[in-house]
């Protein structure tokens, strides 16, 4: 009976320790390798997107700064872009995208663009 439930209790502290921990269901996790191309591409991306719908500060894309993800259905993505300005001065700015890859082809959704301070 004791080798039993000795036997019994290693199993669970074996399963508690060897499951992985993973992020909450829908979540933002940081991004720790912000120099992927990937999310640098995501912040280009963003910036010409305000400027083409409409942001006319003149905004050239420099770097991607932070970045957090949330997966869901595809992948929300939230960006904080440093942008040259007109005058030459660096400011700040939040971007969220969305993106998703299907079989036949990668979506993504413009939703915002602010300034980040």
């Amino acid at each position: 009976m004791r080798t039993t439930l000795f036997l019994a209790a290693i199993v669970i502290i074996v399963h508690v320790v060897a499951t992985p921990t993973t992020a909450i269901p829908g979540g933002w996790v940081n991004i720790k390798n912000i120099a992927d191309p990937h999310i640098q591409e995501l912040g280009k991306w963003a910036v010409l997107e305000h400027t083409q719908l409409g942001g006319n500060d003149g905004l050239r894309f420099v770097k991607v700064v932070s970045a957090e993800e949330q997966i869901v259905n595809g992948v929300n993505y939230q960006l904080v872009i440093d942008a040259l300005r007109l005058d030459g001065s660096h400011r700040t700015y939040k971007a969220v995208l969305f993106e998703k890859d299907s079989s036949n082809a990668k979506t993504r959704k413009f939703i915002s663009f602010t300034p980040a301070n």
